[in-house]
């Protein structure tokens, strides 16, 4: 309810009021949501210049190194009494240090807090609107699955109307037509919309409880985490920052219950995470089905899963020439069987949300490794996805 959200952040001391009949300037389409809880002097910045600014920073650090294109495929604490952690790449380097932190989108593990997240692709469009015919505000709604609008430059004649949302659980639900729904819903809202030019789609790690982990990982003595952003990236890497900082030095912060890794879920939250495991577990229903019932039945640039009854069900990719490549279809972290994902062209895993390119390379976690090919053909387009 608006009016007691307006209640209780008024009692945290932020600013907020509930307007009935709220109107945004511009909003000259389709009238659906006008009531409103307002929060005013809030701010916007560019996050890749933000990071361009961190990276910097660090670089004039004494003792600073980066290495790109380095997949960590192990993070492990060794040792009884003097514990070191190693840090061991795909290549087969080593990195020893005292503490780690794997401030990644999720952590490199087969459960634990892994399984108190859920996963949800999110989508963006931009699409110019002429420069100041639409107030500048930043505004998301209440629907399910919601939408979210901001703006950034564009040129001299256009601003950027950048509209989000239109969230699902990764491979549980179709993924077509959720640029098309975005686009839709600007224009029934804002009638001088114009050209959309760029649209791209990124991933959500929410927990089960809605507070970040951000501390000492489960079961672990030095090795730390930050995951669980449900979208809050930026901010919780600020916030990451000072927490595992003061963590690792000993020092303490009011903070770091919310977000400690090894909290105890409140009771209440308990019911919310038995129907979450019940959920994950039901998507092995994919071993039960099959997305094609011959190789012949995919078109040129598409992908599915053919799973033969006595044998292990495996993931078939056709490119636009009608070549064949054939991948194992299980998910090297829990043995989930992937899904084709024709949006974005890749195989995605309905159990954790682990991700792989049409080449079988992954490109998000919880999984650590690739696809494994199960012909020459994919084993080729693999190494070549993996070089590129």
């Amino acid at each position: 309810d608006f009016k007691e959200e307006v209640k209780k952040m008024n009692e945290l001391g932020i600013k907020a009021s509930y307007q009935e009949g709220f109107a945004i300037r511009g909003w000259d389409g389709k009238v659906d949501q006008r009531d409103a809880v307002t929060y005013p002097g809030q701010a916007t910045f560019h996050p890749t210049k933000y990071l361009l600014g961190v990276l910097k920073w660090l670089t004039e650090q004494p003792n600073f190194q980066c290495y790109t294109r380095s997949r960590v495929m192990s993070v492990e604490e060794k040792g009884l009494l003097s514990k070191e952690v190693k840090v061991t790449t795909e290549s087969g380097h080593t990195v020893t240090c005292v503490n780690a932190v794997e401030a990644t989108c999720v952590p490199l593990q087969k459960l634990s807090v892994v399984a108190e997240l859920e996963y949800f692709r999110t989508y963006c469009i931009a699409i110019r609107v002429p420069k100041g015919s639409i107030e500048d505000c930043l505004l998301y709604d209440s629907k399910d699955p919601y939408h979210y609008v901001r703006f950034t430059a564009c040129d001299d004649k256009d601003d950027y109307l950048i509209i989000g949302g239109n969230d699902h659980k990764v491979g549980q639900e179709p993924e077509d037509g959720r640029y098309a729904e975005l686009e839709s819903w600007v224009r029934d809202r804002f009638t001088q919309a114009g050209s959309v030019d760029y649209k791209w789609s990124g991933q959500i790690f929410e927990p089960i409880d809605y507070s970040a982990f951000i501390g000492k990982n489960q079961g672990q003595s030095q090795i730390y985490i930050c995951t669980g952003d449900f979208g809050n990236g930026l901010t919780h890497g600020v916030l990451a920052g000072k927490l595992i900082a003061d963590e690792i030095m000993g020092l303490d912060n009011e903070w770091s219950k919310l977000y400690n890794p090894k909290r105890i879920p409140a009771p209440s939250k308990l019911p919310g995470m038995v129907a979450h495991d019940v959920q994950i577990n039901t998507q092995y229903k994919r071993f039960l089905q099959s997305d094609i019932k011959d190789i012949e039945d995919l078109v040129p640039g598409s992908g599915g899963v053919l799973n033969p009854t006595t044998k292990t069900p495996m993931a078939v990719y056709k490119d636009d020439d009608g070549k064949v490549f054939k991948f194992s279809a299980l998910c090297p972290h829990m043995k989930g069987v992937v899904c084709w994902n024709g949006a974005e062209k890749s195989w995605d895993c309905p159990v954790h949300g682990s991700r792989f390119g049409h080449d079988g390379v992954g490109i998000m976690g919880p999984a650590k490794g690739n696809l494994p090919p199960a012909d020459e053909a994919a084993e080729a387009l693999l190494k070549q996805g993996s070089a590129a």
